[in-house]
């Protein structure tokens, strides 16, 4: 692939929170069009506050983000980001903010310009495109764990973006959900990135998988070869490998 195909390009990124030891040093890592890619990692690796670099929530304190081509240096830099990426935050109480879905899927829209009236038409149209019809007028705080999940979601898609970062977003999900949710990323025709504990769930909807560990990302293996499973057993969980057919 061409230099043009490059979607981000994480330079030499280290980060590190206030008296603790780096999260992750001398990263590297490239993101290409039409990539699907898995992140897995143990807990505290530094998933989640890689997407939250990339997306200027957190500063590293040293490295180069490139977008498009573009080196990302300030917040004004990070709004160009933000138009670009969308973020779906592990907790969904954390991306909704108004009283009503509507309002909350409108938003984006408007942020970025829009007016009211085709914010609510690009807001209704990305409902019924997530099978949220009827939707609109729901409180959001009274929604299911689940239906705030593909709300949030829905307040991403509203915006159009050209790369998504999902961080553990089958957690706490029932399996109807998860299976809706694989549904919404089959039909996506976007990079993105699934930060997830479930192999299954990575295995299903993305291409490749690379782990992070020790403050480095390392490729994982390609998530059509990807035959290791865990599985619930009377046992308990027990390891084991399938054979390729």
């Amino acid at each position: 692939m061409g230099k043009n195909n490059i979607v981000f390009n994480l330079k030499g990124l280290t980060f590190s929170y206030p008296g603790k030891d780096n999260i992750f040093k001398n990263l590297n890592f490239t993101l290409k069009k039409g990539d699907k890619i898995g992140l897995i990692g143990d807990n505290g690796s530094g998933k989640t506050t890689l997407l939250h670099t990339i997306m200027g929530i957190l500063k590293p304190t040293e490295g180069q983000i490139y977008v498009f081509d573009k080196v990302i240096i300030n917040q004004q830099d990070f709004l160009f980001v933000r138009q670009c990426i969308g973020l779906l935050f592990q907790n969904s109480d954390d991306q909704l903010f108004f009283p009503t879905v509507l309002e909350d899927v409108a938003f984006g829209p408007l942020n970025l310009g829009k007016k009211p009236k085709e914010a609510r038409k690009i807001a209704m149209q990305t409902l019924a495109d997530l099978n949220l019809n009827g939707f609109e007028n729901r409180i959001t705080y009274q929604l299911s764990g689940g239906e705030k999940k593909l709300v949030a979601l829905a307040t991403i898609l509203a915006m159009q973006p050209q790369v998504l970062l999902l961080d553990e977003p089958t957690s706490g999900l029932d399996p109807a959900t998860k299976i809706r949710l694989s549904e919404i990323l089959g039909k996506l025709d976007i990079s993105y990135i699934i930060v997830s504990h479930e192999y299954d769930f990575l295995i299903e909807n993305t291409n490749k998988i690379y782990s992070l560990k020790d403050g480095v990302i390392t490729y994982h293996s390609e998530s059509s070869t990807l035959h290791s499973h865990f599985h619930s057993h009377p046992a308990g969980e027990v390891h084991h490998e399938h054979k390729q057919q």
